[in-house]
C-alpha cells in the first residue's frame, strides 16, 4: 500500500563508558521505563504513524541464548494495540556485557541469534533496524575512543565497523528465515567533510570515501582499491570482504539516512575537525548516497535544540523538510521522514561521552512530557501533508503490513494527555538536571 512514514522514535542508545564500568541507557534515564503507555499515547496523539522502537539490548540479552523478554513483552504488547507501525531498532550503540564490546569476534553470531529469537517471538513486526548507525558506532567505539571499547586507532574502527556490519547481514538474514517479507531500515549517518584549505583535499576525500564503508559492506558493493587497501592493512581479511560481496539483501532494504547540522564537517591542515554547519544540506548529500545505492530512501533521524528564542528546533524541522521535498520531487523516493526523539534526551550536549543526566531539549516534547514549539509545529507538519504524499509518488508504494489510520489532533489547543503527563511521579523529575547547555546531537 502507500504509506508514506511520519515516524518519531524512542532514544534507547546504550554504549559503556569509562572501560565499562558505566552504562548508558536512555530509555531509563529519560523516564520512559516507567511511562512507556504515556509515551506511546503521546506519539498517538501526535499524529504519527511509525515509531522507532526497541527492547535495550542490554538488558534483554543476558547470555547465550538467554533472554529476559520481560520489558519487550510488556511495551511491544503496548505498541501492538496502537496504530503504529513499529520498526524494531535492535541494537544502538552497545552491546551486552557478557558479549563486552565490539571489537570481540563472537558478536555478529550472537546478535543475529538474537535478532532471530526476537522476530520469532514478535512475528507481527515488519520493519527492522538491526544495527543502527553502523558507520558512527564504530567511528566513536574504535576511532575516537569515546564509547566501549574506547580505541583511537584505524585498527579499531575497522574491526568494529566490520562486526557490526556483519551483524547487521546475519541478523536480516535469521529475520528473514521468521518473517520472508520482513523490510530493513538502515538507519546511517549521511555524513560529508569540506577541505579548509587545499592541501586537506586529499584527506577530505579519504574521509568521503570512508563515510560509505557501512553501506558498502552491507550492500556488498565493491569498494575502491584505496578504500580496500585501508580496509586489508587494518584487519580485514579477503574472506571476510568475500563475505560481504556474496550476501545481497538490498531487495529487502530501504536506505535510511540520518542528519543533523553536525554531519558536515570541516577539515583544517592539522588534520582535526569542526562542524561546518549545513554548508551542502540534507537534499544534496542524500542525493550522493542514492545515486550510489539507488533504494528507496527514508529520512530517518535529525533534531535540533530548543534554544533561548524557543522556536530553534521549529525553524530547522521547516528546513530539514523542505530539503526531503526537494529530493522527491527531483525524484528521489523518499518514504518517511522522522523527528528522532519522542522525549527530550539525556546527556547529547557531549556525545554521551560524559554522564551528568543533563537534558537535551531536542525532544517533541520535554521530560515532564510537555509538548514543546517543536511538536506541536510536527503535528501541523502532519496534518497538512500526510494526505498528499501518498497519491504523488508510486515509488513509494512498498509492501507494508497496514496499520489502523491515525487522525491527529487539532492544531489548536494542548495535546491530550497533557493533564496525565502533569501527573507523572516527581521522583522523576528529581533524576535530571535542569541544564540546557551543549551542542547539537549527532
Amino acid at each position: 500500500m502507500a504509506h508514506f512514514m511520519f515516524a518519531t522514535g524512542i532514544e534507547n542508545s546504550n554504549p559503556t563508558l569509562q572501560g565499562g564500568r558505566v552504562r548508558v541507557d536512555q530509555m531509563r534515564d529519560c523516564g520512559h521505563d516507567n511511562h512507556y503507555e504515556l509515551d506511546f499515547d503521546l506519539a498517538v496523539d501526535l499524529g504519527v504513524n511509525t515509531l522507532r522502537y526497541g527492547a535495550p539490548l542490554h538488558r534483554t540479552f543476558t547470555g547465550p541464548g538467554q533472554y529476559d523478554w520481560t520489558f519487550a513483552d510488556a511495551t511491544f504488547g503496548a505498541l501492538r494495540r496502537r496504530p503504529l507501525l513499529v520498526i524494531a531498532d535492535l541494537c544502538h550503540f552497545g552491546a551486552p556485557d557478557w558479549l563486552g564490546d565490539f571489537q570481540n569476534p563472537d558478536f555478529p553470531e550472537q546478535f543475529a541469534a538474537y535478532a532471530g529469537a526476537f522476530a520469532r517471538r514478535y512475528p507481527w513486526v515488519q520493519l527492522y533496524t538491526p544495527v543502527n548507525e553502523m558507520y558512527v558506532c564504530a567511528l566513536f567505539s574504535g576511532k575516537y575512543g569515546w564509547w566501549n571499547e574506547a580505541l583511537t586507532t584505524d585498527r579499531g574502527f575497522v574491526t568494529a565497523l566490520k562486526h557490526l556490519v556483519r551483524a547487521n547481514v546475519l541478523a536480516m538474514h535469521a529475520i528473514l528465515e521468521g518473517r520472508p517479507d520482513a523490510l530493513f531500515i538502515q538507519s546511517e549517518s549521511t555524513e560529508q567533510y569540506h577541505a579548509r584549505v587545499p592541501g586537506v583535499l586529499d584527506v577530505a576525500a579519504f574521509l568521503n570515501e570512508t563515510r560509505f564503508l557501512s553501506l558498502d559492506l552491507n550492500y556488498g558493493r565493491d569498494v575502491s582499491a584505496r578504500m580496500l587497501e585501508y580496509l586489508l592493512d587494518n584487519g580485514l581479511t579477503r574472506e571476510e570482504y568475500a563475505f560481504f560481496l556474496g550476501h545481497r539483501l538490498k531487495p529487502h532494504c530501504v536506505m535510511g539516512n540520518d542528519y543533523y547540522v553536525t554531519n558536515e564537517h570541516c577539515v583544517y591542515p592539522d588534520g582535526h575537525l569542526e562542524p561546518s554547519g549545513d554548508v551542502f544540506g540534507y537534499a544534496m548529500i542524500t542525493r550522493e548516497y542514492f545515486d550510489r545505492y539507488r533504494l528507496p530512501v527514508m529520512h530517518s533521524e535529525t533534531n535540533a535544540p530548543e534554544g533561548p528564542l524557543g522556536r530553534e528546533a521549529v525553524d530547522w524541522l521547516i528546513k530539514v523538510w523542505a530539503n526531503v521535498i526537494r529530493i522527491r520531487n527531483d525524484g528521489v523516493p523518499v518514504m518517511g521522514f522522522t523527528w528522532y526523539s519522542l522525549t527530550d534526551q539525556v546527556d547529547w550536549d557531549t556525545g554521551l561521552r560524559e554522564r551528568h543526566l543533563r537534558p537535551y531539549p531536542v525532544g517533541l516534547f520535554d521530560l515532564e512530557r510537555r509538548v514543546r514549539p517543536v511538536g506541536t509545529a510536527y503535528r501541523d507538519l502532519i496534518r497538512a501533508w500526510q494526505d498528499v504524499l501518498p497519491t504523488q509518488s508510486v515509488a513509494l508504494t512498498l509492501p507494508l503490513a497496514p496499520a489502523a489510520p491515525v487522525t491527529p489532533r487539532s492544531s489548536a489547543g494542548p495535546l491530550p494527555r497533557q493533564e496525565q503527563a502533569e501527573d507523572m511521579g516527581r521522583e522523576e523529575r528529581g533524576r535530571v538536571s535542569a541544564g540546557r547547555a551543549g551542542v547539537p546531537r549527532r
